[in-house]
């Protein structure tokens, strides 16, 4: 009996279901490049808070295959209703096929909900069967589809390699870009400053100096250190700018409680406090060799303190603590002044219905080429010397 024979693919509606370290073991086995959001433990707090159910249009079918030796393969796999909390916009392709007369929703989604972070999608075991297991997880996925009578299937935010293996496959491309910062080797912040541009590098002088105008302190907390009451004082800030700025937003105050409690040394509080109280703060995960930047807020109007807690102390983290890059979420030009160069994210996407395929298709063909003129032109504008330095 070959390999593929013995190999039993499942669907679990919760990510409980799974075993821990065994989803851990194929999700994160080089602990130097580990990615916090595809551990058991961030996507089982985001089910335990309730913030991925039947409710928030986030149903967990998570695909998982078993060998002789357990658990050989898995994905994080969303049956949706929307196209909410994915940073990967396809609401031009649902109009679309709507207007064609097709029905777009549910829809399959290879993601972490409300995380435009890149990393593995497709977990396999290491060695010789990965490539097996990609393939398993793909087929798997579509046939998924089609049982639940889903329009698609889309994996965001992939590594490079699954997105070329994708590809190979038949799943149609995408990419996308955003601002990565890049540790090339500082010993301090005043040693990448040393590679801007003269003008540059005064202005995020000033600006770091004015971000702490009115007697506004920085504190850094990690671990067990960061206490509930923190927790209370972030939440208020999260919900008070994520309100004005989308909506409500997608977590809740639970979910900040569970993954204090769960990974307390894969998270980093930055805080900010103007006379005796917490003004805004900004949530960071903490990766093998990667800070990740993820949820800001504030209270009141603070000039450039965004820019302080978000950018340059997570620059002064990284450097300090000897990671590769800082990783500041999805959009914002603005990042590129203050070090943080254009990088390619990729997507990619299978479409049940022969016309839409085809017309996402050409759409993506023109989108990848003007994407990357985009970052050509952005990366020549970047706030680096001419004469070399930088990312």
């Amino acid at each position: 009996m070959g390999e593929a024979e013995r190999q039993i693919v499942k669907v679990s509606s919760s990510i409980a279901e799974i075993d821990a370290d065994a989803w851990d073991a194929l999700a994160n086995p080089d602990p130097a490049v580990h990615n916090p959001f595809v551990s058991h433990a961030f996507l089982d707090a985001l089910e335990k808070a309730g913030t991925v159910d039947v409710r928030s249009g986030w149903i967990p079918q998570h695909l998982t295959a078993d060998d002789d030796a357990g658990l050989c393969a898995a994905m994080p796999l969303y049956l949706k209703t929307h196209s909410r909390g994915e940073y990967v916009f396809d609401h031009g392709w649902a109009e679309a096929f709507a207007r064609a007369g097709g029905q777009y929703y549910p829809k399959l989604q290879v993601a972490v909900p409300f995380t435009p972070v890149p990393g593995p999608r497709l977990l396999t075991r290491p060695g010789k069967s990965a490539r097996h297991g990609l393939q398993l997880l793909a087929a798997g996925c579509v046939t998924l589809a089609e049982k639940l009578d889903a329009s698609s299937v889309h994996m965001t935010f992939l590594t490079k390699p699954e997105w070329e293996a994708l590809g190979k496959l038949g799943f149609l491309q995408r990419i996308d870009q955003q601002f990565h910062w890049i540790n090339a080797g500082y010993r301090s912040f005043d040693d990448f400053l040393a590679t801007l541009a003269s003008r540059k590098r005064k202005a995020i002088r000033k600006e770091r100096a004015a971000a702490l105008d009115n007697d506004i302190s920085i504190e850094l907390k990690s671990g067990r250190d960061i206490t509930e009451a923190d927790w209370d004082a972030f939440y208020e800030f999260y919900m008070d700018t994520g309100s004005r700025k989308w909506g409500r937003p997608y977590l809740n105050r639970t979910f900040f409680s569970l993954i204090g409690a769960a990974m307390p040394e894969r998270v980093l509080l930055i805080l900010a406090k103007q006379a005796g109280r917490y003004v805004a703060g900004a949530l960071n995960f903490i990766g093998g060799d990667c800070l990740y930047g993820r949820y800001w807020g504030e209270i009141g109007h603070h000039p450039f303190l965004h820019f302080e807690v978000c950018y340059y102390q997570a620059i002064d983290y990284a450097i300090a603590h000897g990671l590769a890059r800082v990783e500041a979420g999805a959009q914002g030009e603005h990042k590129l002044a203050r070090g943080y160069m254009p990088t390619e994210t990729y997507s990619a996407h299978f479409i049940a219905d022969a016309g839409l395929r085809r017309a996402v298709e050409n759409y993506l063909a023109r989108e990848r080429e003007a994407v990357r003129e985009s970052a050509e032109l952005l990366s020549a504008y970047g706030p680096f010397k001419k004469s070399g330095g930088g990312a």
